[in-house]
């Protein structure tokens, strides 16, 4: 069961390592790739499934309260380790961000092989309520660390930008709105979504495989490391309880499980970037939660 999941995808984020190293896609394929996936392919992709879902299923309001609590407390943990380790602020939105973010990609795949339909629509509804906190909590320590010398305006830029203009909250709404309209989409309609979202998870995994990369690693591993064990040890450990606490069960328990126990975001690395925090670092992290992101997540396909 858990080699039948995560197998595949990890097959997936290998070819796509291989076909960068041996050239076969390159840097403006991958950065295309990423633009389609993620303003178009995943976006139509929770619109469809969610959409698509009766409207008396699929909401869980004690697995979203346990996301956001138990995001909230590991990224003030991360805050403290930035103060008493006094990592430099140069590096510190790349660690905290490295904490909590996930990727959301690798989490829809997983959560499609093993839990269906059902389990769609419960992380649908899930990271759409806790992607707007994350990116709040990412600029905001991003801004407070960043250089002096970035201006005000563009700051505040970045910040609304990651508030209002997220595909994937816009997907995730508007698939709520056709749900709970009792809006069901003609065959027509789903075969052309059924098509068309059938390369999001493929594309998304090879683009992901191609951007992995050791570099950074040799002088970042024990911050990156750190950084890893408060996304794949501290984070679900805090979500387990979360989700006990909220009595959350059945599917949606297993859904918040594989939720917390993700690999960290790769859009660490272009945030970072975009607010001259360490890239190398964020590079690191990615890497590494990756790797060790097959230990996590086979325990959460085991409870």
């Amino acid at each position: 069961m858990i080699l039948d999941t995560l197998f595949p995808l990890f097959a997936l984020l290998l070819l796509g390592s291989l076909l960068k190293k041996f050239q076969i896609t390159n840097e403006a394929f991958l950065k295309t790739a990423d633009k389609l996936v993620y303003y178009i392919f995943f976006p139509v992709m929770l619109f469809w499934k969610i959409g698509n879902s009766p409207s008396h299923g699929g909401l869980s309001l004690g697995l979203c309260l346990a996301g956001i609590f138990a995001v909230v407390l590991v990224f003030g943990l991360s805050l403290l380790f930035i103060r008493q380790s006094h990592l430099p602020g140069f590096q510190a939105g790349s660690f905290s961000q490295a904490c909590y973010r996930f990727n959301t990609y690798i989490g829809m795949a997983i959560v499609m092989n093993s839990l269906g339909e059902p389990g769609v629509r419960y992380f649908g509804i899930l990271v759409g309520f806790v992607i707007p906190l994350i990116n709040v909590l990412a600029v905001s320590v991003l801004i407070w660390y960043s250089d002096q010398n970035l201006s005000m305006k563009k700051k505040i830029r970045f910040f609304a930008r990651a508030l209002i203009s997220n595909p994937l909250i816009l997907g995730c709404v508007a698939g709520l709105l056709v749900s709970r309209s009792g809006v069901v989409f003609p065959r027509v309609m789903n075969n052309t979504f059924s098509l068309m979202t059938s390369v999001t998870l493929p594309l998304a995994l090879i683009s992901i495989g191609g951007t992995l990369s050791f570099r950074g690693l040799a002088c970042h591993t024990k911050v990156s490391l750190i950084a890893v064990c408060f996304k794949l040890l501290a984070l679900p450990v805090v979500g387990f309880f979360m989700l006990k606490g909220f009595q959350v069960t059945g599917i949606p328990f297993k859904t918040g499980m594989i939720f917390f126990c993700l690999p960290t975001s790769t859009a660490i690395y272009v945030l970072s970037a975009q607010l001259n925090s360490d890239t190398e670092l964020a590079s690191a992290a990615i890497m590494l939660s990756t790797l060790f992101s097959f230990v996590s997540l086979s325990v959460a396909l085991r409870l």
